[in-house]
């Protein structure tokens, strides 16, 4: 049986209530992190187990899987918790037609942070990507560069005995590009 089974199979004996540590494997964070949101107060138990535990339910699972969808965009708790409680307040029923308008509006703020965010961590990955080809780059001419000597001084194109395996042609021209004369 899977761990998420298992997750399950002991809510389902909680009446579909949730001890931390099942929380923490279905939504697949560590332990630590789910008491770390959990003592934050962004999970609000419904009730106790019968050896004291604080229990939660499918809200709280809900409200877990978009804090692990906020944290790679780097909000913090207090932007997770303002965004939680900013919802919860739009699924209340009978809200004035004023007070859901304005409601809404901070939602639409959200939705551009979060584009912010999202545009900022794409510029970091180009970056890193960048420079990972940079990296490819280097050892390719560093590999060419030892093919120009044998440690001898004469110049040969083939390295000294065990310096490094035999590349053919097609490795060293991967590893000087990688995506083949690709625009990148």
């Amino acid at each position: 049986m899977s761990t998420t089974s298992s997750a399950r199979s002991s809510a389902d004996a909680r009446d579909g209530r949730y001890e931390i540590g099942d929380v923490a494997i279905l939504v697949t964070l560590s332990l630590r992190t789910a008491r770390f949101y959990e003592e934050a107060g962004l999970l609000v138990a419904v009730g106790r187990s019968p050896g004291g535990f604080p229990l939660y339910d499918d809200d709280a699972l809900d409200r877990f899987f978009l804090i692990k969808k906020m944290k790679p965009l780097g909000f913090t708790v207090e932007e997770m918790r303002s965004l939680l409680t900013l919802r919860e307040r739009l699924a209340r029923p009978g809200l004035s037609p004023q007070l859901r308008a304005e409601l809404q509006d901070r939602l639409q703020t959200w939705v551009s942070l979060a584009e912010e965010k999202l545009a900022s961590l794409q510029e970091q990955v180009r970056l890193a990507e960048d420079f990972m080809i940079g990296l490819h780059d280097d050892t390719a001419r560093s590999l060419r560069g030892d093919a120009d000597t044998d440690g001898s001084g004469h110049g040969s194109t083939r390295p000294a005995a065990g310096r490094w395996p035999d590349l053919d042609d097609s490795i060293l021209d991967f590893l000087d590009d990688p995506f083949g004369g690709d625009e990148h």
